[in-house]
């Protein structure tokens, strides 16, 4: 089913999930790129990591107080968690999974009216800068559905809805193929690697600004490409991500591109939300291969948005998502 957009979206990029969103883009592109071999994650200095922990707390502040904090321990490290106490607390929590070096500061947009429809989950992922701290490599896809899949295993809930937005589209679908056991449902907006391949120019355009002494303009200059054009202002979450990019080394593998045949293979229901302008990839090709390929498909394209759409499309995503799950628990 498409979608074609109705709500459009804001004229100039402030929002904290617009930027999160496409420096998130740039942040993955870097590190396939330029990744080593070093097996653990970790800050580059301990002023730097101090740098990185003053600019997540100032950039949590755009977020709603959480009703809880909670450190889960995994066999691969300890995954930080917030919850955000919503509408029917009996009803299953949605948990939101991040863009890279985004962490749960690029949410702000999202979680008022979101926890509207529910109790909400964020999570800083692991290997990411963030409050998690990985101490046992992630090497391969496996194991990124492991460490995700053991913490939640330890929320109360008997079941969680995945919501994920790029990478973190990826890492909701990743871990629905491999396993599945706790998860209700998916929703994904504009992921990469999941329903087609990063294009070719997104790579060529991140390489000058994959390497830290890149100057910021440059990445200024990319993200507003990313953006369609739309120009850049400083937000506490950007300097955070910026921070993030600096002082901090991923050791993560790359995430591997979804097989059609594992895509058909889930038994949940999937909600994909497109971006139509997005640059990451061709959406309109991803779009039908969700189509082609989801069992239980929800698919909808967003026209005008940009990879940035859960910033641009706040309140349309979260109408969206509310009447799909309404359909799930009629």
């Amino acid at each position: 089913m498409w979608l074609d957009a109705s709500e459009k979206p804001k004229s100039r990029w402030r929002t904290a999930g617009q930027v999160a969103t496409v420096i998130a883009g740039i942040s993955m592109l870097a590190w396939l790129v330029l990744r080593d071999t070093s097996p653990i994650g970790h800050w580059t200095s301990a002023g730097g990591k101090d740098d990185f922990m003053s600019a997540y707390a100032k950039a949590m502040q755009a977020l709603p107080a959480p009703d809880a904090t909670l450190d889960v321990r995994t066999s691969y490290g300890v995954v930080r968690m917030y919850r955000f106490d919503g509408d029917g607390p009996d009803t299953t929590p949605l948990v939101l999974l991040p863009g890279r070096s985004a962490a749960s500061p690029m949410w702000a947009d999202n979680v008022p009216s979101l926890r509207k429809l529910r109790t909400v989950y964020t999570i800083d992922l692991l290997g990411e800068p963030g409050a998690s701290i990985q101490d046992r490599p992630v090497v391969n896809d496996d194991d990124q559905a492991r460490w995700l899949h053991e913490a939640f295993q330890q929320l109360p809930e008997p079941a969680v809805h995945l919501l994920g937005v790029s990478i973190g589209g990826w890492t909701a679908m990743n871990l629905a193929v491999r396993q599945p056991q706790k998860i209700k449902s998916v929703i994904v907006l504009d992921p990469v690697m999941t329903f087609t391949n990063l294009s070719a120019g997104v790579i060529v355009r991140s390489i000058p600004v994959s390497v830290k002494w890149a100057p910021k303009s440059w990445r200024d200059s990319f993200n507003s490409w990313t953006a369609n054009g739309a120009p850049v202002e400083d937000v506490p979450v950007a300097d955070m991500i910026e921070s993030g990019m600096q002082n901090y080394v991923l050791k993560l593998p790359a995430p591997t591109r979804l097989s059609s045949e594992q895509l058909a293979s889930l038994q949940m229901p999937v909600l994909a939300i497109m971006a139509g302008k997005s640059v990451m990839h061709d959406s309109a090709a991803g779009a039908r291969t969700a189509k082609e390929t989801l069992r239980q498909g929800t698919v909808l394209t967003y026209e005008d948005a940009s990879h940035a759409l859960n910033g641009e499309y706040p309140d349309r995503i979260a109408a969206d998502v509310g009447t799909f799950l309404n359909g799930l628990e009629r």
